[in-house]
């Protein structure tokens, strides 16, 4: 269906309105509104992941999972989180058939609502001994409904920016959507540490956790509203369709590209895996097993993610010099290197802790900056929008969605070398996965 003639939702309507430039003008096509885009969705999604995901540490188990030991609520939360990232392919495959029948505007508000919905329903949780294990089965479904929003939420705006990238600057444009995870970080992290700060523990676990999932929502009306003005305007729905960004059946996309989803899901393990080892398992540790207060850690949290936040800029510089591929495979070495001693350094006070997260975001920041779409360029036109957001949504659950469980499970049960070697597997995917795609050599270097 053309995009100029699907059905439209009275917000893209709005959206269609701001951006006009007179009597049936289009905006003008910016790539810097794009990227501006990207970075608004981005953020939004990445706000709400971390706001659940400290949750998990900090509030679930004492909330939903009272009646068991520290350790086993935390894991049981970590098993919940893992719902939305096996949610998201349903997502994919709901939503692809939204976006076929009535357009990429429709889909996004759909989904946007749902996750906003599911993030402010969360808010509202009654803990255990309210109504007993029906908290945690609520908890569950709102994350699954997390999860299959995330997973429709997909606007190909990311594919858009990269396959109009300017000649010898893929890797500087590849970079642009990664700076959403460190920045939502950062805001989810302050926010977390003010309202600790400022209350006393009960308060903070009666009340005072909700407030950052109705920020969220607040902030997913916002960012639907940035990212429609972009995908519903005329010229916009045009370059769409003229570098085939349109939505193909899933199984088709399968049935035909599943080498490329494959291999795909497996390039970015090293920095996915990475990315809950400095991010939701540390916090994890430090608040299980030592007498810090999480105050204290969000901070460093946040420094870190901002050094995270230089460290993706720099890898699109470093990208652009000696190419994707090259950075992907450097950086996987890295994170085989570090996984071999620096969980260690959680164990050695407040200085450890300190050194472990500074060094392991910059790490983070120089893989995660290249890990998205690296291989969105091998997939036949037809199926890139629909090969991509599957690509996305398996390397997510393969490489972060069991993370933070397992590292935990690993480093309880057998000390912290163990979670290092859960991070070293990753990397090592990643560098089996880069040496069985040849073709990555020539489509992004």
């Amino acid at each position: 269906m053309n995009a100029d003639t699907v059905p439209t939702t009275e917000a893209e309507r709005d959206a269609r309105a701001v951006n006009a430039d007179g009597p049936g003008d289009g905006h003008r096509v910016d790539p810097g509104e794009i990227a501006i885009g990207v970075i608004v969705g981005r953020t939004s999604e990445f706000f709400d992941f971390f706001v659940y995901a400290i949750a998990s540490v900090l509030v679930f188990p004492a909330l939903v999972f009272p009646h068991l030991d520290p350790l086993q609520g935390t894991l049981w939360s970590f098993a919940i989180f893992a719902l939305a990232f096996m949610a998201r392919p349903v997502g994919t495959l709901i939503f692809t058939a939204i976006d076929r029948a009535y357009g990429r505007g429709a889909k996004l508000t759909i989904a946007l609502f749902l996750l906003g919905g599911s993030t402010a329903a969360i808010a509202f949780l009654p803990g255990y001994e309210s109504i007993g294990i029906s908290s945690a089965l609520l908890l569950a479904l709102f994350r699954m409904g997390q999860g299959v929003a995330l997973g429709g939420s997909w606007d190909g705006l990311a594919s858009l920016l990269a396959l109009n990238a300017p000649e010898g600057k893929r890797g500087w444009y590849a970079m642009i959507p990664q700076l959403g995870a460190p920045l939502g970080l950062i805001v989810a992290s302050l926010l977390f540490m003010f309202l600790i700060a400022v209350l006393p523990a009960q308060d903070f676990l009666a009340w005072g956790w909700r407030y950052p999932f109705f920020v969220a929502f607040a902030i997913n009306v916002v960012a639907l509203f940035a990212r429609l003005r972009i995908v519903v305007t005329p010229d916009y729905a045009r370059l769409f369709e003229n570098r085939e960004l349109q939505p193909a059946p899933l199984l088709e996309t399968v049935r035909s590209e599943w080498r490329v989803i494959l291999i795909g899901a497996f390039a970015p393990l090293a920095s996915f895996a990475m990315f809950h080892m400095v991010t939701v398992f540390p916090l994890s540790w430090v608040f299980l097993f030592t007498e810090e207060s999480p105050v204290r850690f969000l901070l460093i949290e946040a420094v870190a993610a901002a050094l995270g936040v230089g460290a993706i800029v720099a890898s699109g510089y470093l990208a652009d010099r000696v190419g994707r591929r090259t950075v992907l495979a450097a950086t996987a070495a890295a994170i085989a290197a570090f996984s071999g001693f620096a969980p260690q350094l959680l164990e050695m006070g407040e200085t450890g802790e300190a050194a472990f997260m500074l060094l392991g975001f910059v790490l983070l920041g120089l893989s995660f900056g290249q890990s998205s779409g690296a291989l969105s360029a091998n997939f036949h036109q037809r199926h890139r929008y629909t090969g991509s957001a599957l690509t996305s949504d398996l390397a997510w659950l393969f490489g972060a969605g069991f993370a933070p469980l397992a590292a935990l499970w690993l480093s309880a049960e057998f000390g912290l070398l163990a979670a290092g070697a859960y991070l070293l597997s990753g990397a090592v995917g990643t560098l089996v996965a880069l040496w069985l795609n040849r073709e990555l050599a020539r489509t992004i270097d």
